[in-house]
């Protein structure tokens, strides 16, 4: 094996859900459908790495400054949800069911990892609420122990601001099977209960 597609079989393995065998995997595909797969690979990722951006209203990813959310004028600009990472924004703006904007924080508040407030983008979240037209916050953070203590401090910051704050709800995930699932799951799924209808 050359040292170029050494080098590209390392690359591959170093990314999430990919080990040394999976990359050698990857890479023969690539090599053996070289104009269909590798060309098309290449020309995307060269595409990505030229025009790759922060947004600097909400903290997305994208190839472009604001971010196509942030321009795209069918949002809702008076809804506005919060998540921890870009990952989330994308998971949730895979379902279709938010209409409004969003705002990533850069993490969670982790005392053990020294991830203050101050390393968060929490005060140019509070920076977008105060400059109006903003009515509602979702905060959409993990139900971790770190999730959970990062929604309870927006939310403490962001009371008096005018705004109604609400978090995601929690409980039974659909096609979920009660045997499986953990105690704090079932224990939040209680405490939501609501009518049959």
């Amino acid at each position: 094996m050359s040292s170029e597609i050494d080098a590209l079989t390392q690359a591959l393995a170093r990314l999430p859900g990919l080990g040394p065998r999976s990359a050698r995997r990857a890479v023969l595909h690539l090599l053996k459908r070289r104009e269909t797969a590798l060309v098309p690979l290449v020309a995307a990722l060269q595409a990505v790495a030229a025009g790759l951006a922060t947004c600097e209203i909400c903290g997305n990813v994208d190839t472009r400054n604001p971010c196509g959310i942030c321009t795209d004028p069918r949002r809702d600009v008076s809804t506005l949800c919060v998540v921890e990472e870009v990952a989330d924004l994308w998971a949730l703006d895979r379902s279709r069911l938010f209409p409004g904007r969003y705002h990533v924080l850069g993490g969670r508040l982790s005392a053990l990892d020294g991830v203050g407030p101050d390393k968060l983008s929490i005060d140019a979240l509070l920076g977008r609420v105060a400059e109006g037209g903003i009515d509602e916050v979702v905060l959409a953070m993990n139900a971790t122990l770190e999730g959970q203590t990062t929604m309870h401090y927006v939310a403490d910051r962001l009371a008096g601001q005018g705004v109604q704050v609400m978090q995601l709800a929690h409980g039974m995930p659909v096609g979920g099977e009660m045997d499986y699932l953990d105690e704090g799951t079932l224990a939040q799924a209680l405490r939501a209960r609501r009518p049959v209808t």
